[in-house]
């Protein structure tokens, strides 16, 4: 029986749809060879700024699976410079500078990168601790909130806020300790970067605590004066580099490098904020 035109016209339609997924599917490059390509067209949009189809590129190529070259970090940085993420501009460009290390073609471009990050960043920070001197004559300080103090007192059985956000920082600390190997933990073991905290005045006491692979327990101190820091604690984890990060509310720099997680790194960074505010509060306890 012949075909109306119209219901011919419909099938050869559909043949020739059917005929080009499948052509599609069939030419399919393998995974190392569309790494290659989507390496390729990132390099060609960083080299022409078109920063849009280099952002889509590269989240392409993180959701392929297997290693990433390191160009892929050095674009990566380039990217999220553009869009002002200076942290995670700065993680992906020190990435590639480990690496690839001083053999590295875009080598000294990304260690000029990271400083031109770091001035930036200062300057920021500079800024909103202008802004935050100012207000802070005239604002009340109160907590932010994240943490019930009148609970913390109660789980801790301690009488001052101060003490029941050092312990409560400290527990935190204690289970998100980063580890090389993150795929099977041994909680029996300890992490290779910990940390502790205290307060002396209106200082913040931060020790680091890291293992070597020889067995070797390095410890390194410092000091963080809460006078004129912003509370607002940056946070932000990294999926690439397997880490979130605390940054310093002074500078921007990286305070603190936690085990990926970023419900614990929003809690530490929320509970440090609190620590902050309560040792600027006047008479604070």
């Amino acid at each position: 029986m012949a075909l109306s035109y119209r219901k011919a016209h419909a099938l050869a339609r559909g043949l020739v749809l059917s005929s080009v997924l499948a052509a599609g599917q069939a030419q399919a490059l393998a995974p190392e060879h569309e790494l290659h390509r989507l390496m390729l067209a990132t390099d060609e949009a960083v080299a022409a700024e078109n920063w849009e189809d280099a952002g889509d590129y590269l989240n392409r190529l993180q959701q392929l699976e297997g290693k990433k070259p390191a160009d892929y970090f050095y674009f990566r940085g380039r990217v999220m410079l553009q869009a002002g993420l200076l942290n995670e501009a700065q993680s992906a460009l020190e990435t590639y500078v480990d690496q690839e290390g001083a053999q590295g073609r875009r080598y000294k471009e990304s260690l000029t990168l990271i400083t031109s990050i770091e001035k930036q960043r200062k300057e920021q920070a500079l800024t909103a601790a202008g802004a935050n001197a100012e207000t802070s004559k005239i604002a009340v300080i109160e907590p932010a909130g994240e943490q019930n103090l009148a609970a913390l007192r109660k789980l801790y059985l301690v009488n001052s806020d101060r003490e029941a956000l050092v312990l409560h920082m400290n527990s935190l600390l204690g289970v998100s300790g980063w580890r090389r190997e993150q795929t099977i933990v041994d909680v029996n073991e300890p992490a290779d970067i910990e940390y502790r905290i205290n307060t002396e005045g209106s200082n913040i006491g931060i020790q680091e605590i890291r293992h070597t692979d020889d067995g070797k327990v390095v410890r390194k101190s410092q000091m963080l004066s809460v006078y004129g820091v912003n509370p607002m604690v940056e946070w932000g984890c990294e999926a690439v580099v397997g880490a979130c990060w605390i940054y310093d509310p002074r500078d921007g720099s990286r305070l603190l490098q936690l085990a990926p997680g970023r419900d614990q790194a929003r809690e530490i960074a929320g509970t440090l904020g609190q620590l902050i505010r309560n040792l600027q509060a006047p008479g604070g306890s």
